[in-house]
């Protein structure tokens, strides 16, 4: 039988939910204004999500488990499977791939803080919200430049 959780406990899971939530802002705001298919809710969610997920995976299997490994294998499955549903084929051409990565990305900064990884979870927070935001106007660019072509 599991024992119940200590309030130093508890609250550290507050704050590691809290952290992954607070660091998938970011990207789920670039998503939103971008008006994509997955935005300021959705993020967050499969950050603290994949979090929770890592967090309960310890408390009942322990740290050095080797069932950890099949536990992140089903969190990434789960997330690519979401991450699935934010591409779209359209005249044959797919969008929303970059939604789909960053909805990865985002279940991986959860997985991060939940193993107490906070530096990777920065890192993975800060990376993917400056991808999509400064490739942004490159993209267009290189897209303004190719429509001429496309179009003869």
């Amino acid at each position: 039988m599991m024992a119940i959780s200590s309030w130093e406990e508890s609250f550290s899971h507050i704050v590691s939910l809290a952290v992954a939530y607070a660091l998938a802002l970011p990207v789920g705001w670039n998503r939103e204004k971008d008006e994509r298919s997955a935005g300021i809710r959705t993020f967050p969610l499969v950050a603290i999500a994949s979090c929770g997920f890592v967090l309960v995976g310890i408390a009942i299997l322990g740290r050095t488990s080797p069932a950890q490994a099949r536990l992140l294998e089903g969190l990434i499955t789960g997330v690519g499977f979401i991450g699935g549903g934010a591409i779209l084929k359209h005249a044959g051409k797919a969008s929303g791939t970059a939604t789909a990565a960053s909805l990865w990305a985002t279940g991986a900064l959860g997985a991060a803080v939940g193993y107490g990884l906070y530096d990777i979870a920065v890192i993975l927070s800060l990376t993917t919200f400056l991808t999509l935001h400064l490739s942004h106007p490159l993209k267009r660019a290189s897209q303004d430049r190719t429509e001429p072509a496309d179009r003869q």
